[in-house]
């Protein structure tokens, strides 16, 4: 035999030359092994009927009808589904050339067959995978088309692609030649080190081969349900995502005892390659879908998806003609938290509101997260007092109390509830009439529930055109200061200062309590510029009184505790006394307690930074909430205020002289001037100056006024001096 004649037997291609009939003239061993013949048998066998191939795919079949009369064509490329001795399916390459000018060899062909069978799996696998994706067809229904590919790939196995869960948990996405009480036997088993070939693998994240499953441990627990289905071995491998996590495994099972080969190794890589792909995209859908209807703190649903639920739940409703019951549940002082304890204990109090109100519902009813602080359940089926049970078990739960850095709250909320059909008959209206209701909760009685009644509408509209009026107030120009004097008693009752409050006359409404206004600026977020204004008219009135000669110490601005936490604080202050020449020895800002017990290091750095500038700082309404000695000494206090709430009480109530002779003897050992404000009567004042308080205000000394009445009223003290 030649060298060539040595190659071409060796090569792993078939090699044949055939007659123009088709019949075969000759055949090197490649093609006896691609064709499934003993050695010395194909010649003179026609090779288009021998390579049988598959009727329904349309190149076969023009391959087929060249190979039967290949002295058509002088030269062919193509491609051949047929099917091996074994039965299994193979892809050839078929490339043939007329044998012209070699004597005796005229009208022959020299065909060369190639098994391309791993490339065409993959070209059909990745087709029909990424048609399916692209489609948007269910994971399952992905996966199974998979399994059913290679098993016509590869009819000696059984593919199976089971799904990992967050838990650690098995379920089958895809097992078509597999029974189903055995998908549903896996379903839930926990990967472990010793749960089969796939809880195995998955639970080591590497390829587990069972040659044997029979006489394996890892199968010991389950041989009883795999080895009556013929299935003797199971290899399976991880399928991972993008970041090395484990989402699902990838089986093969053999109806004997065996491994797989170099052919099946090459599927299983194509295979977990588009499952892992697939899985991911899924994965990744579902997560832009949960942030679509969910809300990403707590995972409940959103307001949108509550509505459309709701939506769904009112055609229930009245084709049954039963009652809804709509409640939205607001958290009380819920930006409290966040002023004292920070965002992040903000969100740990959200988040475990939600787990505790998810805990009270029903199977049938509905809840979501709306915004901010409040949520939303809803209740078919429920009549008013079944609504009202409902309410008090949610708010009983929600009151427990909770570690929250490191502090223990114990939170409170306000519930209000709207019905269907009796308060309306749209899922908004009835969201709408359910916050109404909790808003007054909130404010006659925190920690409660109320009703909705159709007059809370005309509050709710009378309260959004009072928040517009007060915007305009505030761009306009429409708000105005009146200053209250303080008086010492240190220098014959001399001026210590002026306290300026805020006061707003609507053309309409006329004079808007300040407690309703400042109220309103905190609940839609216009505090913060509340502040500035009164920080910037308090200055410019400084300025001009000082311009003119008339002598005010200095003035008192109170700021809210969304002010002591913005970092451009400092800045502000510095900003307005520049901007008006005011010193800022003639400025006190007046902080809450929410402010003092706010313990991260960024509010007392600004707080820090104000004091650095000058400026003296005052604790109002001091023994009111929960200070302690701690929390004062660490702040660069000036001054601490005698609550009103003490001082209406004296002489007479025994708690109020103890708490004031407390507060009093507190701001003596710390060197603080103590203001106490609300003196009313000449009791209350003899009392207090017998205590040794320096420094009073209140109307019985004088009452908030004007600029101009107050220029009167200081001429005239000082006419009377």
């Amino acid at each position: 035999m030649t060298d060539l004649a040595l190659a071409i037997d060796s090569s792993d291609s078939g090699v044949l030359v055939i007659h123009g009939d088709g019949r075969i003239a000759r055949a090197n061993a490649g093609a006896e092994r691609l064709l499934g013949a003993a050695p010395g048998t194909l010649a003179g066998q026609g090779l288009a009927q021998l390579m049988q191939g598959d009727t329904s795919d349309t190149v076969t079949q023009q391959t087929m009808r060249y190979l039967a009369r290949p002295d058509t064509l002088p030269a062919y490329r193509g491609e051949a589904l047929i099917r091996a001795a074994a039965g299994r399916p193979i892809w050839l390459s078929v490339v043939a050339n007329a044998l012209t000018g070699i004597p005796g060899q005229a009208g022959d062909a020299l065909v060369v067959l190639t098994d391309v069978t791993l490339a065409k799996a993959r070209e059909t696998l990745q087709q029909k995978a990424l048609e399916a994706m692209v489609r948007d067809l269910p994971l399952p229904e992905v996966m199974t088309m998979v399994c059913v590919e290679l098993e016509r790939i590869a009819p000696e196995v059984i593919a199976s692609i089971l799904d990992v869960d967050a838990e650690g948990r098995l379920h089958v996405l895809a097992g078509p030649s597999l029974p189903a009480y055995y998908a549903e036997a896996l379903d839930g088993i926990v990967c472990g080190p010793t749960v089969g070939s796939c809880g195995t693998s998955a639970w080591r994240g590497e390829p587990v081969l069972v040659s044997d499953i029979a006489n394996d441990p890892l199968w010991a627990p389950y041989k009883g349900l795999v080895l009556p289905l013929g299935l003797r071995a199971c290899w399976s491998s991880p399928i991972k995502g993008s970041d090395g996590r484990v989402l699902g495994t990838f089986a093969f099972y053999f109806r004997e005892p065996r491994g797989p080969d170099e052919f099946h190794q090459r599927l299983v890589d194509i295979s977990v390659h588009l499952c892992a792909l697939s899985m991911e995209r899924t994965r990744a859908s579902a997560r832009i879908r949960q942030l679509v209807t969910c809300d990403a703190l707590t995972g409940l649903p959103n307001r949108a998806t509550l509505q459309a639920d709701a939506e769904g739940l009112l055609a229930t409703m009245r084709r049954e003609a039963a009652g809804l019951a709509t409640l939205v549940i607001g958290l009380d002082r819920f930006r409290l938290v966040n002023d004292l304890q920070g965002r992040e204990a903000g969100d740990a109090l959200l988040a475990e509101s939600a787990r505790r109100l998810q805990a009270e519902i029903r199977g049938g009813d509905a809840i979501a997260r709306l915004a901010g602080d409040e949520f939303a359940v809803l209740l078919p089926r429920c009549t008013t007092e079944q609504a009202e049970q409902a309410a008090t078990r949610m708010l009983a739960s929600l009151a427990r109390p909770i570690e929250l850095a490191g502090i223990t709250l114990t939170p409170s909320a306000s519930v209000g509830i709207a019905m269907f059909p009796e308060d309306g008959d749209r899922a908004d209206a009835l969201l709408s009439e359910a916050a109404m209701a909790m808003h007054q909760a909130k404010r006659e009685a925190r920690g409660s529930t109320r009703l909705f009644r159709p007059e809370m509408n005309q509050r709710a509209k009378e309260q959004l055109t009072l928040e517009r009026a007060l915007r305009d107030a505030l761009r306009s120009g429409g708000l105005r200061l009146n200053y209250q004097p303080q008086l010492s008693l240190h220098d014959g009752s001399g001026l210590y200062g002026v306290e300026a409050l805020s006061r707003w006359h609507h053309a309409e409404l006329g004079e808007v309590s300040p407690a309703r206004f400042v109220a309103l600026a905190e609940e839609c977020g216009l505090s913060g510029e509340l502040g500035r204004w009164v920080l910037d008219e308090a200055c410019r009135q400084m300025a001009d009184w000082r311009s003119r000669g008339i002598e005010v110490p200095r003035v008192a601005v109170n700021l809210s505790a969304l002010d002591f936490r913005d970092p451009s604080l400092p800045d502000r202050v510095a900003h307005a006394l520049s901007r008006h020449g005011v010193p800022a020895s003639a400025l006190t800002l007046e902080m809450t307690e929410t402010v003092m017990l706010d313990t991260t290091p960024e509010s007392l750095s600004i707080i820090l930074a104000v004091d650095a500038l000058g400026v003296h700082l005052s604790l109002d309404d001091f023994g009111t909430g929960y200070s302690s000695l701690s929390h004062l000494h660490r702040l660069p206090i000036d001054e601490i205020k005698l609550d009103r709430s003490f001082v209406r009480d004296l002489p007479a109530g025994a708690s109020a002289r103890a708490l004031a002779g407390t507060v009093l003897s507190i701001g003596d050992s710390m060197g603080l001037t103590v203001v106490a404000e609300g003196v009313e009567t000449e009791a209350q004042r003899d009392f207090l100056i017998e205590r040794g308080c320096s420094v009073l205000q209140g109307f019985l000394l004088a009452r908030p006024m004007e600029p101009g009445a107050l220029e009167h009223w200081l001429a005239g003290a000082t006419a009377m001096a």
